[in-house]
This record gives structure tokens, sequence and C-alpha cells, in this order.
């Protein structure tokens, strides 16, 4: 199949629209139309992943981790970054991430953190705002319901486990066609008065060109008439990290001994343990230090987490107990993730996990 063919299911599951701004998730190597016959999942694309695709005929990476995050303005095998993508651009090897994107979705890194360990009744720690918008049009009586089915039909009206919700209310528009236009109702020169209904719906703003090129489809006047509002309501879906509960309380040792197993850690660097039960859970893959305060109001009793640094540990306040784990062993299980993302919808598509241990870190015990 094409490249695209792949890409755009992966971001119909986590649209790049949800990355952080800082990130650089896609593709970052390749032609969208290339064809391409197998891929390789890992969670860093590094040099030795590149040649292990070249070694297993592989024509794609997918990985975690861009490697690229800041722009490249010369390519001379400098360090290992741009060694990384000449190679790849030598042996003709595309190169896609999906990383901040697929953090920020229910279902993605951190939901697959909390299914190893066995959590429930789970949902985003912090749900992302500013996602949402809400379409306002006015539409003559006789149009209402072909407009109102072609909003749904493209993605409007969609709110949790609800869809082809709409508010709709009766009135009247007022209009003057001027020399030039073409009135679909109403004479050059003389104000009209026309029956409408005001249709409002909310939806996902990452759906606003579809929903847009459908309503001015499906709307029968000459110029629309339409606003378009930024809602501060945040998507259950959508957002950092994880919360949910273990099915049966621990100990703080006995939890910290459950992680290590669970999760295939080496070590675990964690504040002091206090005097209580571990029920609630928060987790962040990765560098999760900003939701301390989430975790917090949460209820968790632990966070698990990575990337901390010494100072930030003396934030925990004995109200929870942070529990450090590593970057790469808190995101590592993705590689599964995506293994099992692409084979449940492309079945015959051959793609392999890395044998290569990217993790740049490593432990003396």
């Amino acid at each position: 199949m094409k490249i695209k063919e792949l890409t755009q299911y992966l971001e119909s599951i986590a649209p790049l629209a949800y990355q952080e701004s800082y990130d650089n998730s896609g593709l970052l190597v390749g032609d969208p139309n290339d064809e391409i016959q197998k891929a390789l999942i890992s969670l860093d694309c590094t040099e030795a992943v590149v040649d292990e695709a070249i070694a297993k005929g592989c024509d794609l990476i997918i990985s975690h981790h861009p490697i690229v995050f800041k722009g490249l303005k010369k390519f001379n095998n400098k360090n290992y970054v741009e060694r990384t993508v000449i190679k790849a651009i030598k042996n003709n090897i595309a190169l896609y991430a999906i990383h901040t994107n697929l953090d920020n979705v229910f279902g993605g890194v951190n939901s697959k953190i909390a299914e190893k360990l066995g959590l429930i009744n789970t949902a985003i720690l912090s749900p992302k705002k500013n996602q949402l918008k809400k379409l306002v049009v006015y539409v003559p009586r006789a149009s209402v319901e072909e407009v109102r089915e072609a909003l749904f039909e493209a993605g409007a009206g969609s709110i949790g486990d609800y869809d082809e919700c709409s508010f709709n209310s009766a009135g009247y528009g007022t209009f003057r066609p001027l020399a030039g236009a073409n009135p679909t109702i109403g004479q050059i020169g003389e104000q009209e008065r026309v029956e409408e209904t005001k249709i409002e719906v909310v939806y996902s703003g990452i759906r606003e060109r579809e929903i847009l090129l459908a309503m001015f489809a499906a709307h029968p006047y000459e110029e629309v008439s339409y606003q378009i509002v930024t809602l501060e309501n945040s998507i259950a879906s959508i957002g950092a990290g994880i919360i949910g509960n273990l099915a049966t309380p621990l100990s703080p040792t006995d939890f910290l001994a459950y992680i290590k197993d669970g999760l295939k850690l080496n070590c675990i660097r964690h504040t002091k343990l206090i005097d209580t039960k571990i029920e609630r859970v928060a987790i962040c893959g990765g560098a999760g230090g900003f939701l301390l305060a989430d975790a917090k109001r949460s209820g968790a009793d632990v966070f698990i987490t990575a990337d901390y640094k010494y100072h930030e540990f003396f934030d925990a306040e004995d109200e929870l107990i942070i529990a450090d784990i590593g970057h790469f062993e808190s995101e590592q299980f993705t590689q599964e993730l995506l293994l099992d993302i692409i084979q449940k919808k492309f079945a015959t598509f051959a793609v392999l996990l890395t044998e290569i241990d990217t993790n740049p870190i490593k432990y003396y015990c």
C-alpha cells in the first residue's frame, strides 16, 4: 500500500492537531504516495534502527519519538540526527513519528501503561481545552433539514456518547441584495424578510474544514451567515496523562514491587513512602512533571512518570508518592500498542518490532 494509507489511518486515531507545539510528529522523510511493503516499529529512530530496517527489507520506520525535533539547515553527518536521516534517504526508507499526538488520546501511550498495570475506571488526567468549537448558521426554513444533516454527516454535533446533537431556534432574517449579487431569494435593491432557523452545533476543531465545506454545499444562500466560537469546554478523551484505580489496594512497598515487575523496570526513583494504601494511580509516560498538580487534584496516591529532577521531588510534599520509572521504560510498550493498532486494520501488511534496545541510559545495579 501507499505510505499515506497507513499514516492517514494512524492520524485518524491520533490526529496531528493533538500534538504539542514543540513536537514534530508526522511523515519526516519520504513521499506519502510511495508504495511500502514492510514497516519497522521502534520507540526511537537511530542509525542502528535504520540498519535493522535495511537488513530486514523494511521501507518505513514508525517511531514514537521524532528523530528531528528542530529544523536542520545542513546535512553533513556531524551528529547522529543528520547521519540517521541521510542513511534513511540513501536507502529509500521513509521515517514517520507519532509522538505527543499519541500521548494525548485516550487509548494511546498512557492507556497502554494503565493496561499493563491492570488499572480500572481509567480517564484522561488533564483533558485538553479549546479543542471544541461551536458553529452557528442561519438557514431559510425550507432548507433546515438538508443543512443540518450535511453538518451531522461531516462530523458536527457529536458530544461524548451522543451524535446528531443540535439546538435550533426560529426567527427571521433581513437582507437587501446589492448590485452584483445573485440572490436565491429576493430582488436587487429591495429588503427581504425571510423566516429562518438558527442551527447551533458543537464540533472538534480538527473537523472544521470538512464541516464548513459541507455547510456551504448544502446551504442555498449565495452569502452564508454563520459564526464560529472556540469553546473552553474540555474533551474527556483528549489530553495528557491517565488516572485510574487498582482493583485491589496495595501497600506502598508492595505497589513498587508490583510496577517493577509489571513494567519490567530495572529500578525506580521515588519520594518518601507515605503511610497509606495505594489505590488511585496517575500516569504520564515520558517527562510528566507538569502534571503533578493534576495528579494531586485527582486524588492520586502515586504519580508514575519519568525525567524528574532532584528539587522537583520535593514538590510531592507528602501528598502522594512520585515514582520516576525512566523515560524509555515508561514508553516502551508504545511499540506493542502501535503493532496492535496497525495489525487490527491491515492484517496482511508486514509490520515488525525492532530488536534494537534504543534506550540511551544504562544501569549498573
